[in-house]
């Protein structure tokens, strides 16, 4: 940088940053923030700025194998995001998923941006057959078969506590798919389970159930508390916005809120009346929110 105050201020806020964060430029790290030289092993009196970027890679093959791939993402117009085996000064080697991407798309071969968060701990219980068999790939979220068995602790107990199930179908989402391609798709939905995740509290359960589709299950939580849920949820997901590259996109979201009731005898039968409200939303033109309404054996949609 040839301006000693945008330098300089660049450095403050490298200091201060929690984040694992590094300027890379013609293979070296160039500037490097606290978080990163600590997350690599390195003291107050070493440093990886100037170092060569191959000092925190296991091996010369995995770094050129690396280096290929961010070449190529960059030269697509996408940002790298993987996880990679890396290796501390000490010798320690450790997992951390690596988001890289140029700072100037139109000069992919200039100076980049490093992100590593250490995902040693996260990964091994993601690769245990236990996590794998209850969760979504994609998503890292709950999956269908997982939260049936949650659902089904609920279905039919005599607790009087209200729980409540939102069905969320994202709307028009085959245009991204189409689009963007898959992958792209992925990372948005990736996103979109994140600001799910963050909207609930600890006793909820968030699942993909399949595509774009999400449920929601929320235990001792009322009718009248999960419509404002669901619309927290519609909002945020309205004002969501996929940057990954050069692509930017959004999308909107239908969603069904139904109330366990006695006349939902299965956990099949729940989501179905959940997914019938979201079909309505859908039907209303998408981006809202509709309620499953049972009387007896009238059942009806409120909006």
């Amino acid at each position: 940088m040839t301006d000693p105050l945008a330098a300089n201020r660049l450095q403050a806020l490298l200091v201060r940053s929690p984040v694992a964060a590094a300027f890379v430029s013609q293979g070296q790290f160039t500037v490097v923030s606290e978080p990163f030289n600590h997350m690599f092993g390195q003291g107050d009196d070493h440093d990886l700025g100037s170092q060569p970027i191959r000092a925190v890679f296991v091996s010369d093959a995995s770094h050129a194998a690396v280096s290929e791939r961010l070449a190529a993402a960059y030269q697509s117009g996408q940002p790298l995001n993987e996880e990679v085996e890396f290796v501390r000064r000490d010798g320690g080697r450790f997992w951390g998923k690596l988001s890289a991407s140029p700072l100037d798309w139109q000069d992919p071969k200039g100076e980049a941006l490093w992100i590593v968060e250490d995902v040693t701990a996260a990964r091994a219980a993601r690769l245990a057959p236990t996590w794998t068999a209850k969760h979504d790939p994609v998503t890292e979220l709950a999956n269908r078969r997982e939260f049936e068995r949650r659902l089904s602790d609920h279905v039919g107990s005599r607790r009087n506590e209200p729980v409540t199930v939102l069905w969320l179908d994202l709307d028009k989402f085959g245009e991204i798919v189409t689009g963007m391609g898959n992958e792209t798709a992925d990372h948005f939905l990736y996103g979109i389970g994140q600001l799910l995740q963050a909207r609930v509290r600890a006793s909820d359960t968030v699942a993909r159930i399949e595509k774009d589709r999400f449920a929601v299950l929320l235990p001792d939580c009322n009718q009248h508390y999960a419509e404002i849920v669901a619309e927290k949820m519609r909002s945020a997901i309205a004002a969501y916005r996929l940057r990954w590259g050069l692509h930017r996109a959004r999308v909107k979201v239908s969603i069904g809120v139904v109330l366990l009731q006695n006349s939902l005898e299965t956990p099949d039968s729940v989501l179905a009346a959940a997914s019938l409200a979201c079909g309505e939303a859908k039907a209303a033109g998408g981006d809202c929110v509709r309620v499953f309404v049972s009387a007896g054996s009238f059942e009806a949609v409120a909006g």
